[in-house]
């Protein structure tokens, strides 16, 4: 199982949230190159991350900070946050990520995405599966609409997507463990490749869902709280 810490940005700044409240917003640090570069010394390869400037404005805003970590870098990086259109697409492409994370638009605009799927290819896109009681929640997680989660990732699934990352939105941030059932009931009735975020508080959690079958985890407030070490993430990558 991948591992896959998290950088959240606002204000060019390495934030966390919980249950994507922005009014809950903690800084840890003012330089999210430093911390990615941390990550990599410590033998990570992939890496999360979001821009929540871009998805409360609804394009992308920190394309710069992208482009910094992936050229200063060996990082794996996925992006996502804001991702409304072909320039949107195109310029986190150009500024290094490796995949984009989609999630507002898979909901909002089925066409655009499957455009995009035939263009770029699958395997470049993650679903965005962001649920609130099992409905997906879009803009930010700021709008919800009564799509249930196993009907949108099998959806998507026909259309050639490869990987989905869902995230519990009642247990992000939250430390209080990950939504292990919800994975099993989405690894039971799809072949897609789940991406777990949300919830992870210790090692013991991230060792239950490699025994579920999940392909990785991203891991947030567990590792700049202190709950989990990066010690302790190099010696399970």
């Amino acid at each position: 199982m991948r591992i896959i810490p998290a950088i959240d940005i606002i204000d060019g700044q390495c934030v966390r949230l919980s249950k994507g409240d922005y009014a809950t917003q903690k800084t840890y640090s003012s330089d999210p190159l430093a911390v990615a570069q941390t990550f990599e010394d410590h033998g990570i390869t992939h890496l999360h991350l979001v821009d929540l400037d871009g998805a409360r404005s609804r394009q992308i805003v920190n394309a710069t900070i992208l482009e910094e970590i992936c050229s200063k870098t060996s990082l794996t990086v996925d992006f996502g946050g804001g991702i409304k259109s072909d320039e949107d697409v195109q310029a986190a492409f150009d500024a290094g990520a490796a995949q984009i994370t989609v999630g507002s638009i898979a909901a909002t605009d089925p066409p655009q995405l499957r455009r995009w799927l035939q263009e770029y290819g699958a395997a470049k896109f993650i679903l965005g599966a962001d649920c609130r009681q099992r409905r997906i929640a879009t803009s930010g997680w700021h709008e919800e609409t009564d799509i249930d989660i196993i009907d949108f990732i099998k959806g998507y699934e026909a259309d050639g997507i490869q990987y989905v990352v869902c995230t519990d939105i009642d247990k992000d941030g939250m430390l209080a463990g990950p939504s292990t059932e919800l994975y099993q009931e989405i690894l039971g009735k799809t072949a897609v490749k789940l991406v777990a975020s949300g919830g992870v508080t210790n090692i013991d959690d991230l060792l239950l869902l490699k025994h579920i079958g999940c392909d990785a985890a991203i891991i947030g407030k567990a590792i700049y709280e202190g709950n989990i070490s990066l010690t302790q993430l190099r010696d399970l990558c």
